[in-house]
């Protein structure tokens, strides 16, 4: 199991100007529709102890609806259908670990980054055919989970495997839990995700899971909003007030090194 030290130094906060309580936008108390799938821990995710819905991002639209003066409203969906939600303007903002990508600046606007992640390999606990993307590339018998259209699904058709997207040894899901489940349960052999995620499942499970091999480039989340959406820059301007405090410390510290699951 990989060390929660590394865990920190890959959600590195990105050095911002210092912002004040009185720089900051008022939205007036307007609602604010925010989606999310609830299926990233310890992004977002569902206590089994309580059944509440958890985790950094929440604590994170807390602080920014406090210091903006809005009320979220949130509500659920699957990934497959979020970003396309949001761009028709179905929510007014999604959040669930969102890497920041060109391809879907054509869908949606995005805030400014407030985390950054990399990308690793989960497998079995017990896994030991291979440790590395060129271990598993060369067994054509072991199969990747993925959710199509995500990072991890390009990530494993183009620097793990061939670059075929319709490689048979692809298996797509539609929601990131059920990737993990069929992990679990031997149906695939391999799960890419980001080490927010990643790191978050083997800790919660770690007679279960693990990560190996290298970290595969790096990922900055940002929030999603319609395009044009006037939310942007007033978020933008909470997320570099959170930095620049040591907000944005304090919820990593919180929720990748203290936070413990399943107690």
């Amino acid at each position: 199991m990989r060390s929660i030290a590394l865990l920190a130094a890959c959600v590195t906060a990105m050095t911002v100007g210092a912002a004040t309580a009185q720089d900051l936008p008022d939205l007036g108390g307007q609602e604010v529709v925010i989606v999310t799938e609830n299926a990233y821990p310890p992004l977002q995710f569902i206590d089994p102890k309580s059944g509440d819905a958890i985790g950094w991002e929440y604590d994170a639209i807390e602080e920014l609806a406090s210091r903006l003066n809005f009320t979220p409203v949130i509500e659920n969906t699957s990934w497959d259908a979020m970003i396309a939600a949001v761009g028709a303007a179905q929510y007014d903002m999604g959040m669930t670990g969102i890497t920041i990508r060109e391809d879907r600046k054509e869908q949606v606007d995005f805030s400014d980054a407030y985390m950054r992640s990399e990308m690793f390999m989960m497998v079995r606990a017990d896994e030991e055919r291979f440790s590395d993307a060129a271990g598993f590339a060369g067994d054509a018998d072991l199969l990747i989970g993925a959710q199509p259209g995500t990072t991890p699904f390009y990530v494993g058709v183009y620097e793990v495997l061939d670059g075929d997207e319709a490689n048979p040894r692809i298996k797509l899901f539609e929601t990131f839990g059920a990737t993990i489940q069929a992990l679990r349960t031997g149906d695939v052999d391999l799960v890419l995700t980001d080490g927010t995620a990643g790191e978050g499942y083997v800790r919660a499970n770690p007679d279960t899971f693990k990560l190996v091999g290298d970290p595969m480039g790096t990922e900055d989340f940002g929030f999603i909003f319609p395009k044009g959406s006037e939310l942007v820059p007033a978020m933008n301007a909470g997320i570099a007030a959170l930095k620049a405090d040591g907000t944005i410390e304090a919820l990593n510290k919180k929720w990748f090194l203290d936070y413990t699951f399943g107690e």
